[in-house]
């Protein structure tokens, strides 16, 4: 049985994309590996906040039906350069308030704040922890709440995997990452809600006609700078804000188009992602944009979690978009070219499907990052699906629709397989593009 200090899969439990089934002996060994993690290594593998993917990886995996050889060999070479669990010479007790405010935004007491969660768990259950210390409404919620959408999304990654695989000890760690994580995100968010509700407007526009609008704003689109050590923060926020605002309060979620938005959430940050190409250089895909397609794929978990309220249903996905919007505008928003997509030739033709594509990601040796993209990418698929022809609009929407799906899952695994670095950061400059190649012939649209 699962408890938030022991991970315990079982084949019953592989997620929310199906590929392949599991077996118990991969359910064991892949236990036996988030064991290991959980208890040895940080949640950041140096100092400056770089993350600890092996969860995520091996989850995705073991999701997608990998075999227990594959996910021991892609533990093995992302475990050898963890650092230690214990970064921290004090050891702060948690449960006394001023030593958990005091600490927050730190690394160094990961591991403090992962027994504070286990020990909270442990006393009242993992769904009444997540509402009384993330979903409560109050100062110290809307705090912890903001964390979880920093560190370009990585926490609420965490937490989503936890939920999705029913693993409260990932949940723990999830818990103590947002912890370690500072809140100018957070910050960001509450004050783009606070907007919102100021303005008289209901009215919701798709995103992505919001993100045409943002492209057309030059202010905003050429707000972050090449220079800017992060271009949401120094850039868009420092230098385009109000605009920023204009467009984060024309998204709107309620109650009744949560299941509609969510499909357009998923949609259109799967769509800016694999869209934002710069003929003729190679095809890759934006690490950053990236970010916002791998968490997507846990907002329908979010949904179905009968102890969450719908409010916070509500307010995790308008969250959610405004971030989306905000990582679209800090990379110079780029012109997206569906013409990318639509006309896009699979680099292995024969490979090209669904089974071709996981295949290939199984045995892509990286971090993780390639296959989550995979299943998410897929994910989308799945959950567009029904709105494709009825979206607001006409299907305005949902701009990703048939068989585009499969080529952006071939678009993703194609380029990390072909040359020059895996993935390329911040699209919309030009300096992303300057050490990639120009297409071979055979791939010119």
């Amino acid at each position: 049985m699962a408890t938030p200090n022991k991970v315990h899969l079982t084949v019953d439990n592989t997620g929310i994309v199906q590929f392949k089934p599991q077996t118990a002996e991969t359910a064991a060994k892949t236990s036996e590996l988030l064991q290991e993690n959980h208890e040895k290594h940080h949640i950041f593998f140096n100092k400056d906040g770089f993350h600890n993917h092996i969860v995520h990886h091996l989850l995705t995996l073991y999701g997608l039906g990998a075999p227990a050889e594959i996910i021991e060999q892609r533990y093995k070479e992302n475990a050898n350069y963890q650092r230690d669990i214990i970064q921290s010479g004090a050891r702060p007790d948690m449960s006394d308030p001023e030593n958990f405010k005091q600490y927050l935004d730190n690394e160094k007491y990961y591991h403090e704040y992962l027994i504070f969660w286990q020990n909270e768990m442990e006393k009242k259950g993992w769904e009444n922890v997540l509402n009384e210390y993330v979903f409560a409404g109050d100062e110290r919620a809307d705090g912890l709440l903001g964390r979880f959408y920093g560190g370009f999304l990585h926490p609420i990654i965490h937490l989503g995997f936890g939920i999705e695989f029913h693993q409260p000890a990932i949940i723990a760690e999830a818990l103590a990452q947002a912890c370690c994580h500072q809140n100018w995100t957070g910050e960001f968010l509450l004050a783009a809600e606070k907007d919102s509700k100021s303005r008289t407007s209901t009215s919701s526009m798709t995103m992505p006609a919001l993100l045409d609008e943002i492209r057309a704003n030059k202010k905003l689109s050429t707000a972050a700078e090449w220079s800017d050590s992060n271009k949401i923060r120094d850039g868009v926020l420092a230098r385009a804000s109000d605009e920023m605002l204009k467009y984060t309060s024309q998204w709107h979620i309620t109650p009744e188009n949560l299941e509609q938005k969510t499909a357009e959430m998923i949609n259109s940050c799967i769509y800016y992602t694999a869209a934002a190409q710069n003929p003729p250089k190679q095809v890759k895909i934006d690490f950053y944009f990236m970010h916002c397609v791998n968490s997507s794929i846990f907002w329908p978990t979010f949904n179905a979690q009968s102890w969450l309220s719908t409010a916070n249903k509500v307010r995790l996905l308008q969250w959610k978009g405004y971030l989306d919007l905000a990582m679209y505008a800090s990379r110079r928003s780029p012109p997206l070219l569906i013409s990318e997509i639509t006309e896009y030739a699979p680099a292995k033709p024969k490979e090209a499907d669904w089974e071709g594509v996981f295949t290939r990601l199984f045995a892509f040796g990286d971090d993780g990052h390639a296959v989550k993209l995979g299943r998410a990418v897929r994910n989308g698929e799945l959950v567009s699906r029904a709105w494709e022809e009825k979206g607001e609009g006409g299907g305005k929407g949902t701009r990703v629709k048939g068989d585009m799906w499969p080529k952006i899952g071939n678009m993703a695994i194609d380029s990390v397989e072909d040359s020059g670095v895996h993935w390329a950061r911040s699209v919309g400059f030009a300096e992303a593009w300057v050490e990639y190649g120009d297409r071979s012939k055979k791939s010119q649209l």
